[in-house]
C-alpha cells in the first residue's frame, strides 16, 4: 500500500458505509469499473495450478469485481482460490478481494459436490425446514473451497411447461415459490447482513417474469402486464429481497412490455430499489448486456448497451467485461456517461463484499474442503430430500408399496439405469441409479431382470423384446421414463451421458409427450399382463394420459439427486411413505396450456360441456379443460381425513388478521407425512381473482391415529388484491377458505 497509514476500508471496527466511502476516493476511474466485471480463474490456471504470471498480465496492478469458480477437485479449487485472493490482496494496488462466483441451483455445482434433487423436486417436499437446510449444507461446501457467491435461487414462475428451465424452478405458484425461495436464501446466506464463513451471498434470478416466454421459447417476451408481473411474478422477489435479505439480484435475459429486463429502469431501479430498499448489487446473466445489441436490438454498440444498462440500475456485467469495459470508460471520460453512476455500482459491490468479510477472511482451509464436499451428514441429507420429492401419482389397488421378498422384478426402460441428476450439475462417481437401488433392496432370492428398452428419443424398437421378455417372465414391472436434461461441465454446455438433452436451458419442447417411442415401449409392457409401475424423471410436466388410465402404479420422480436410485427403492419397497406433492399441474395434453390452478374465474369455459371422438362438445370439441393431474396433488401408502375447518374470528375489518384453524387424522395403517394445504377465495371483487390461491401450507408426519389441528394465520396481505388504480386494497366481502376438501366461509365488513 503506498498510504502510511492503515486506510479506513482495511479497519473492520468501521462502518460499511466509510469503509466504502474511503476506497471509493482511492480509487481510479479504470479501478472501479474493474471492479464492475467478472472473469474466470480458469483462464489463470497453468496445468491445473493458479500462475501468478497470467495474473500479473491480467490484472496489471488492478483488482476485478468476481472471478467465476474453477471446476477442480476441493482441494485444488480451495488452493487455486486462495492464491488468487492472496495474489489481489499482495499485488494488487488497493488489495481488494473478489467474490468468487459458483451455481448451486440444487448443491454446490463442483467436481465431487452432493447433488441434491433438482429444484423442481426440491419444491415438491412442500417441507421448509429440510430446504433450509439443504441450503446451508449446499453453501458450506461452496464456502469450504473459497466461493462467496452463488447464482441461486430461481425464483421463476413455471407456468409454460414447454419452457426448458421448468426444472430449475420451484413450480407455477407465487406463494410457494416466494416461501421456498425465503428459506433458500436464509440457509445459503445465514440470518444476515453480514455473511459468515459458513454462508455465501444468495443471488435471486430471473427478475422477472422470464419463466412464461412466448410460445415456451427460452429467452422470449413474456405476454402479460403489469397486473400480472405484481401480482404473479413479483411476489417471489419481493420476499427474497424484503424478507430474506438477497444481496444479489441478476435481470432475466428476456423482455417484459417491450423493455429488455437488463436495461429495465422500472425493474432494477424503480421497484427492486426504490419501492423495496434492496440494498445489494446487479448482477448480469452471462452475456446478458450484449444481448442488447445482438437480440434485442435496443442499443448499436457494446458501449451503448453498457450505458443503457448502467443507467437502469445494472452494477456487475457477466462473465467477461465487454459493455462495461474499455469503450463505457471513454463514454465517461468525455461526459457522456457520469461518473457517478459507476461510483454508485462499485459501491454496491464493494458494500457486499465488506459485509461476506472478505477483506478479513479471504482465505480457506484447504484440508477442511475436503472434509465438507459430500460429507456422510450431506449424503443422508441428499436421500431425506429425495424422499420426500417423490410424488406418488396413482396405485391402483395399492400395488405399491411392494414386498422385498418378490419372486422377480423387471427393471426396465432408458432412465432405469442412468443416473440423470438435472441441469446445472456435474456428473460424479458414487450416483445411485434406479436399477442399482432396487437390487440395493431386494432380498438375495429376488431374480432382478434389466432391458433398456429404447433411448430416450431415439426411434429404433430393436430393445423391445428383450424388454417385453424381462417384463413376461417377472411379477411385476418397473419402467422408468422421462427426459434427459443437460449438464453443465464448466467448460461450456455438453450433453449428458451421451444422449442429445431433451429438457433444461435452451431445450424447450413443442409437446410434452414422452421423447421418441417410450410411451409405445409402455403400452408393449402392460399388454404383458404383469403389472406394471411407471417411474417419471424428468424435469417438466409430461402430457401422459395414456399412461395415467392403463398403468398400474405411477412414480413421479423429477430428477432425484445422487442418492435418487435408494430414494425410489425405499419408497417402491414401504420403507419410506411418499409424500411429495405436485408443485406444478400436469395437462392431459399441450393443448391445454395454460393450466395453471389458480385461473381467473372465465379462464376454464363457459359451456362446461367437455367434448369426446365418440361426442364432441363445448368448450374443447374433443376434451375438457381439467389437467390430469392438479397442483398440490399426490398420494400416500396411508390415508388422512379431514375434519373442523373453523375460521376465528369469522367477521373482521380489512385490517385485522383471523386464524384458519383445521383437524388432520391419519386414519391408515401407515405412518405418513402429509402437506395440509391452506386456499382462499375472495367471492366478488372489483378487479377479478383466482379461483382459489395458497395462503398456507404445512408438512406434519402423522402416525396411525394420530390427530393434529393445525393452524394458519391470515393476514391483510393474504387478503389484498389490486384494484383498477393498481393500488393495494382488501375489500369488503365475503372470503371462502378450502383445507383438505372442506370449506368455510368469513366475512371482512
Amino acid at each position: 500500500m503506498n498510504d502510511k497509514s492503515r486506510p479506513k476500508y482495511l479497519e473492520p471496527g468501521q462502518p460499511i458505509e466509510i469503509r466504502v466511502e474511503d476506497l471509493i476516493g482511492r480509487m481510479t476511474l479504470e479501478e472501479k469499473m474493474r471492479q464492475m466485471g467478472m472473469h474466470s480463474i480458469t483462464q489463470l490456471l497453468k496445468d491445473g495450478k493458479f500462475s501468478h504470471k497470467l495474473a500479473q498480465e491480467f490484472f496489471k496492478d488492478m483488482g476485478i469485481g468476481a472471478m467465476q469458480v474453477p471446476h477442480l477437485n476441493p482441494e485444488d479449487s480451495a488452493e487455486a482460490i486462495n492464491e488468487l485472493q492472496k495474489f489481489l490482496k499482495d499485488d494488487t494496488r488497493l488489495g481488494i478481494p473478489a467474490l468468487v462466483i459458483s451455481e448451486c441451483l440444487h448443491g454446490f455445482m463442483s467436481p465431487g459436490a452432493t447433488i441434491f434433487p433438482q429444484a423442481i423436486g426440491l419444491a415438491s417436499t412442500w417441507d421448509i425446514d429440510l430446504f433450509r437446510d439443504i441450503a446451508a449444507a449446499a453453501a458450506k461446501e461452496a464456502r469450504s473451497v473459497g466461493v462467496s457467491q452463488v447464482l441461486a435461487p430461481d425464483l421463476d414462475l413455471a407456468r409454460e411447461p414447454r419452457w426448458g428451465r421448468t426444472e430449475e424452478t420451484y413450480g407455477e405458484d407465487p406463494y410457494l415459490c416466494a416461501r421456498m425461495g425465503v428459506e433458500y436464501i436464509k440457509g445459503i446466506q445465514g440470518e444476515g447482513p453480514a455473511v459468515d464463513g459458513e454462508h455465501v451471498i444468495a443471488t435471486v434470478k430471473h427478475f422477472a417474469a422470464h419463466g412464461s416466454p412466448e410460445g415456451g421459447v427460452n429467452l422470449s417476451p413474456v405476454p402479460a402486464g403489469e397486473r400480472q408481473l405484481r401480482e404473479l411474478y413479483l411476489p417471489p422477489f419481493k420476499a427474497a429481497v424484503m424478507e430474506a435479505g438477497a444481496l444479489s439480484v441478476m435481470p432475466a435475459y428476456s423482455e417484459f412490455d417491450g423493455i429488455p429486463c437488463s436495461s429495465s429502469k422500472m425493474l432494477l431501479t424503480k421497484i427492486l430499489r426504490d419501492e423495496w430498499g434492496f440494498k445489494g448489487y446487479v448482477f448480469s446473466d452471462f452475456t446478458a448486456i450484449n444481448m442488447l445489441v445482438d437480440m434485442h436490438h435496443t442499443a448499436e454498440t457494446l458501449e451503448e448497451a453498457g450505458k443503457q444498462a448502467l443507467n437502469a440500475g445494472m452494477d456487475m456485467e457477466a462473465p467477461s467485461i465487454q459493455a462495461f469495459g474499455e469503450g463505457l470508460m471513454k463514454l465517461v471520460q468525455k461526459g457522456e456517461v457520469a461518473e457517478e453512476l459507476i461510483d454508485r455500482a462499485v459501491s454496491r459491490i464493494l458494500r457486499v463484499k465488506f459485509l461476506a468479510g472478505l477483506f478479513e477472511n479471504p482465505y480457506v482451509s484447504v484440508e477442511r474442503a475436503a472434509e465438507v464436499i459430500n460429507c456422510d451428514n450431506h449424503r443422508k441429507l441428499a436421500l431425506k430430500a429425495a424422499h420426500e420429492s417423490i410424488i406418488l401419482l396413482k396405485n391402483k389397488d395399492g400395488l405399491l408399496p411392494l414386498d422385498r421378498d418378490i419372486e422377480s422384478i423387471a427393471v426396465i426402460g432408458p432412465n432405469a439405469d442412468i443416473a440423470q441428476l438435472g441441469d446445472y450439475s456435474i456428473e460424479k462417481e458414487g450416483t445411485v441409479t434406479l436399477l442399482q437401488g432396487i437390487r440395493n433392496k431386494v432380498s438375495p432370492k429376488t431374480k432382478v431382470s434389466y432391458a433398456k428398452g429404447c433411448g430416450i428419443y431415439e426411434l429404433s424398437k430393436a430393445g423391445f423384446s428383450e424388454a417385453v421378455e424381462a417384463a413376461r417372465s417377472s411379477r411385476v414391472a418397473v419402467v422408468a421414463v422421462g427426459c434427459a436434461s443437460m449438464i453443465k461441465c464448466g467448460i461450456g454446455w455438453c450433453d449428458s451421458n451421451d444422449n442429445a438433452a431433451t429438457c433444461g436451458e435452451g431445450y424447450d419442447r413443442t409437446d410434452l409427450e414422452l421423447p421418441g417411442i417410450q410411451q409405445e415401449l409402455v403400452e408393449e409392457l402392460v399388454k404383458t399382463g404383469t403389472p406394471t409401475i411407471v417411474v417419471l424423471v424428468n424435469g417438466r410436466p409430461l402430457s401422459i394420459l395414456w399412461i395415467s388410465e392403463n398403468a398400474h402404479a405411477i412414480l413421479e420422480a423429477w430428477y432425484p439427486g445422487e442418492e435418487g436410485g435408494n430414494a425410489l427403492a425405499d419408497i417402491i419397497f414401504g420403507d419410506v411413505n411418499p409424500s411429495g406433492k405436485l408443485p406444478v399441474s400436469f395437462p392431459k395434453t399441450v393443448g391445454q396450456i395454460p393450466i395453471y390452478y389458480n385461473y381467473k374465474p372465465s379462464a376454464r369455459g363457459f359451456y362446461h360441456e367437455p367434448g369426446s371422438l365418440e361426442k364432441p362438445g363445448r368448450d374443447y370439441v374433443f376434451m375438457d379443460t381439467n389437467p390430469l393431474y392438479a397442483f398440490g396433488y399426490g398420494l400416500s401408502y396411508t390415508e388422512f381425513e379431514y375434519s373442523d375447518l373453523d375460521v376465528t374470528p369469522n367477521k373482521i375489518s380489512p385490517y385485522d388478521k383471523t386464524t384458519v384453524s383445521v383437524n388432520v387424522k391419519n386414519v391408515g395403517n401407515r405412518e405418513g407425512r402429509e402437506v395440509i394445504q391452506l386456499y382462499i377465495n375472495d367471492e366478488v371483487s372489483s378487479v377479478t381473482t383466482p379461483v382459489k390461491t395458497l395462503r398456507g401450507f404445512k408438512k406434519v408426519n402423522l402416525k396411525p391415529g394420530e390427530k393434529q389441528r393445525i393452524s394458519f394465520t391470515l393476514t391483510p396481505d393474504d387478503l389484498s388484491l389490486l384494484d383498477e388504480y393498481m393500488r393495494t386494497v382488501v375489500e369488503p366481502g365475503v372470503f371462502e377458505v378450502m383445507a383438505g376438501g372442506l370449506k368455510k366461509k368469513f366475512k371482512v365488513k
